[in-house]
């Protein structure tokens, strides 16, 4: 039932469409399903109810592609350009309102977005470069971070059950956050589970707020005190950048550790469900089985909206100037016209996927995250010569989610390799970090990547683990 506010007489084009709603359980069991259905019957654009608002999703491949490239300034991310936002027929409490109003360069155009994403480059770019020391230093750190999840794993002893979502998968992205913002130890501890708490609950409005106040503090230390850090060097990059710019960008981490730590969880999926590819993990192609899980299982399945600047065409649809379109990447890969001629059983994949954006609102941190994935995924299966969902691959539980397609749990049994003994490494109570340079009271990060986490980030690992 659609109220008045989106009656006919209101709004024409869209609205006078018969909607369907994309929410359901047949969506959150298989989307592709649904995305088959409403190719046959739409095409590759379809008009749809998002939690009873009414938008076009676009499926098709050269649809999506064409929007995420934007000629000519044809598409907005600004929530101001979305027609019935701005004429307040959005109602206030429309679950997903708060994210499309961010003030960030996610959601800006034009000069704006360009000068923050060039912070974002510039941030980067130490810790993607290869070779370069920071990292290198940042390998080793993810390297340690992931030894130290399994160590917590396998206390229970040589064989047992576990978590991979929560208690592998999505905690690493947290940890190695820290090393790029280069927060103080304690401080790092709380952003951690706050960042936690976030993503999952309970207490994300809690959450929200002590982790922006610690951003925003943050960015004030590092204007007075430069570090080896991701906000140090966007303030190098853009020194006009206030605080609290500083602050609202940072706080777009949560959103790229989400989409980390789900596609680590979907690659491991993959990998220990697919026989074909957990053969080509064991040769060592790690990286293009991350690639081959982003093109068929794209952590990201669903894009946030982008708005028409003017009457556009799109297939068989006409797409009035302020209406909201949602990109679809899973339903652009399964696009016949391009990923009609993939078998699940291939390792083979291509580049020319969609997972990682395309213009404007490309992925800075491809690199990165491919990274992560890799090496969480190669400690994990060197540590552990089995693991197993304890439940057929068919129920195990999805995240009910409009943007992220992930397992809310990956519940296993393991058994330890022979060479792993399962001993979590010292703590840092009990061997501590020496300063570093910049700042003595960073993380490890910044003083050669050699010191073990505090005490507190393993009990927190612990608490995830005892709560299973």
């Amino acid at each position: 039932m659609i109220s008045d506010r989106w009656s006919p007489s209101a709004v024409e084009g869209l609205i006078s469409l018969p909607l369907e709603s994309l929410l359901t359980e047949d969506y959150e069991a298989d989307p592709a399903l649904v995305h088959e259905r409403l190719r046959a019957r739409y095409g590759p654009v379809a008009p749809i109810d998002v939690l009873g608002v009414p938008v076009w999703f676009a499926i098709g491949y050269d649809e999506v592609l064409h929007i995420m490239q934007n000629p000519r300034d044809m598409w907005s991310k600004r929530v101001d350009h979305w027609r019935a936002y701005a004429e307040g027929r959005v109602p206030a409490d429309w679950p997903l309102l708060a994210l499309l109003q961010a003030d960030n360069s996610g959601f800006h155009d034009g000069e704006r977005h360009r000068a923050l994403r060039g912070a974002w480059i510039a941030g980067l770019r130490p810790f993607q470069e290869p070779g370069s020391e920071q990292a290198q230093r940042l390998e080793r750190a993810m390297v340690r971070h992931c030894d130290d999840l399994a160590g917590v794993l396998a206390e229970g002893g040589p064989s047992g059950q576990a978590d991979l979502a929560a208690q592998y998968g999505r905690p690493f992205p947290l940890l190695v956050a820290n090393h790029l913002l280069g927060v103080t130890i304690e401080r790092g501890e709380e952003m951690v589970e706050d960042q936690w708490r976030l993503l999952n609950g309970p207490d994300s409005a809690g959450a929200y707020q002590r982790l922006h106040a610690a951003l925003l503090e943050l960015a004030r230390v590092k204007r007075q005190r430069r570090g080896d850090d991701l906000p140090s060097y966007m303030i190098e990059a853009k020194p006009d950048l206030t605080d609290e710019e500083l602050a609202r960008e940072l706080m777009m981490l949560s959103g790229f550790l989400d989409f980390t730590g789900s596609l680590i969880c979907n690659v491991v999926f993959e990998a220990i469900t697919n026989p074909r590819l957990r053969e080509s993990v064991s040769i060592g192609a790690i990286e293009e089985v991350v690639n081959r899980v982003a093109l068929t299982n794209p952590a990201l399945a669903n894009l946030t909206f982008r708005y028409a600047r003017t009457e556009v065409k799109l297939g068989r649809f006409t797409i009035a100037p302020g209406d909201p379109v949602m990109l679809s990447i899973a339903g652009a890969h399964a696009d016949p016209r391009f990923g009609g001629a993939l078998a699940r059983d291939s390792v083979r994949s291509t580049r020319a996927h969609l997972a990682w954006g395309a213009g404007p609102h490309r992925c800075p941190s491809q690199r990165l995250a491919t990274q992560m994935s890799t090496i969480a995924v190669r400690r994990l299966l060197e540590r552990f010569s089995t693991l197993k969902p304890t439940q057929p691959a068919e129920r195990l539980p999805w995240r009910p989610s409009p943007f992220v397609r992930t397992l809310s749990a990956l519940p296993v049994h393991y058994e330890l390799s022979r060479s792993f003994s399962g001993t979590p490494r010292p703590e840092a109570g009990d061997e501590p970090a020496p300063p570093a340079p910049n700042d003595g009271a960073q993380d490890g990060a910044t003083d050669g990547g050699d010191a073990r986490p505090r005490s507190g980030i393993l009990a927190f690992l612990r608490r995830l683990r005892g709560a299973q």
